[in-house]
């Protein structure tokens, strides 16, 4: 077991799970596998001793230990039982839980038999999260974890970031390592972009072959675990083809970002030679290729993105986006290559929004497209996403569909290379990274 003092601060998420700290709802940690959500856990025991809470009052228990594999909902009760202090508040923190048949009625017991909080980390090898209210009542909150930022992926690095001055006075920002070497900020991006943000890619030191290991461990696992042999465990049917389930996965890794239509993805498959059953080419049904995307969607492989009419101000039912949750991942399904770097960073700016809170979706005005919409309660910005602006024909193109849109919400444009000009008639055009460090 990893000692807590080893682990790397994620205060984005640490700061969540502390903001509902002392409250009813039981705090469920998702996200996808290997994205930080045990180390989490240990966070925020480690926040609580911290705090003063003492160690008889923290109880941990990893479902994973083969010392806890034979537990059943009653043994697992007798000891939490065993470990509760009287008139004291008690800190219950259960990792892969799930694991446990019946473990919702003992969690749920806990709330009503005990002074404590609980936590507990959800695993999608078991049931999607969607399901968690209703096991647990209705009251639980959902803690939503993704991997590694920008930001995290240099803290995590062990790299710094200063500001440099050059000879002629100018200030820009480095990053220089443990050692004092110094780096381009471009180049730890373009390393980002390489090998995702995935925590356990820092053990290895940004090597290819390790890394490809480490993420070929991670699609196995979501691939084969948490969606082909969930639904052997639940009974369902809905995914058997481990073939089509691949395709399907490395068809939408090749698009993201794209126009998709659930219902063509099975006829594409097929015209493309994809799927071949002996010399007979079958195409599989749209409800099948539906049930086989919202299984990735519900394992946090994949995230659905929605369309927005701006001007009749209402969502369109037809052709969404799909984004990979982890660059990293899908470098791993398709290659190391320079490919599509519109798209990639489109996938990590819509990550980043995510993380900032936004609901995100996609702008449709008139026959143009606004790359992202991101909403909060009192806050509205449309953002475009391009590699340069250095050309007026893609600073046109970016440009026009917002100077379409007649509110007075913030418009911005990302991009690698801004340029001279900062603005164009009140249309911001920022540095991509300078905008993800400042998250």
């Amino acid at each position: 077991m990893i000692d807590t003092h080893e682990l790397k601060k994620r205060d984005l998420y640490l700061n969540k799970l502390i903001a509902f700290q002392d409250t009813e709802p039981v705090k469920v940690v998702t996200g996808i596998r290997r994205c930080g959500k045990s180390s989490l856990l240990k966070l925020m025991a480690a926040h609580l001793r911290k705090i003063g809470i003492s160690d008889e009052q923290i109880v941990e228990m990893n479902f994973e230990s083969y010392t806890l594999k034979n537990m059943d909902s009653d043994a697992f009760y007798e000891y939490v039982k065993e470990r509760i202090i009287c008139n004291k508040r008690m800190y219950l923190f259960f990792d892969e839980v799930q694991r446990i048949p019946g473990w919702e009625d003992a969690v749920n017991s806990f709330r009503v038999d005990f002074n404590c909080d609980i936590y507990v980390t959800g695993s999608n090898a078991y049931m999607p999260s969607s399901e968690y209210a209703t096991y647990l009542s209705g009251r639980c909150v959902e803690i939503k974890m993704l991997p590694l930022s920008f930001h995290e992926f240099i803290y995590f690095h062990d790299f710094e970031i200063r500001q440099t001055r050059s000879a002629l006075g100018s200030v820009r920002k480095q990053a220089f390592d443990k050692n004092g070497e110094r780096y381009e900020i471009r180049d730890i991006f373009e390393a980002y972009m390489r090998f995702g943000g995935m925590p356990g890619i820092a053990d290895a030191g940004l090597d290819q072959e390790k890394a490809l290991i480490l993420l070929e461990g991670i699609y196995s696992t979501v691939i084969m675990r948490d969606i082909l042999e969930r639904e052997n465990r639940r009974g369902q049917k809905r995914i058997t083809d481990p073939v089509l389930l691949r395709k399907i996965v490395m068809f939408l890794a090749d698009n993201i970002g794209s126009n998709i239509s659930v219902s063509s993805i099975g006829n594409i498959l097929v015209n493309e030679g994809l799927l071949v059953d002996g010399k007979k080419k079958t195409t599989p049904s749209a409800h099948t290729v539906q049930a086989y995307v919202n299984a990735l969607l519900e394992a946090y492989f994949f995230y659905d993105i929605k369309r927005f009419d701006i001007k009749g101000k209402e969502y369109l039912r037809t052709l969404g986006k799909y984004y990979i949750v982890d660059i990293g991942l899908r470098n791993y399904l398709l290659g190391f290559r320079n490919r599509d770097s519109g798209h990639v960073l489109e996938n990590i700016v819509y990550f980043e929004l995510l993380r900032r809170g936004y609901d995100v979706s996609i702008g449709k005005v008139d026959n143009m497209e606004v790359d992202f919409i991101a909403t909060k309660p009192e806050e509205k910005i449309y953002f475009q996403v391009t590699e340069s602006m250095l050309s007026n024909d893609v600073r046109q193109r970016e440009l026009a569909p917002l100077r379409k849109i007649s509110d007075n919400f913030e418009k911005v444009i990302l991009s690698i290379n801004v340029g001279m000009d900062t603005s164009y008639d009140g249309i911001k055009s920022v540095d991509l990274i300078d905008w993800l460090l400042s998250g």
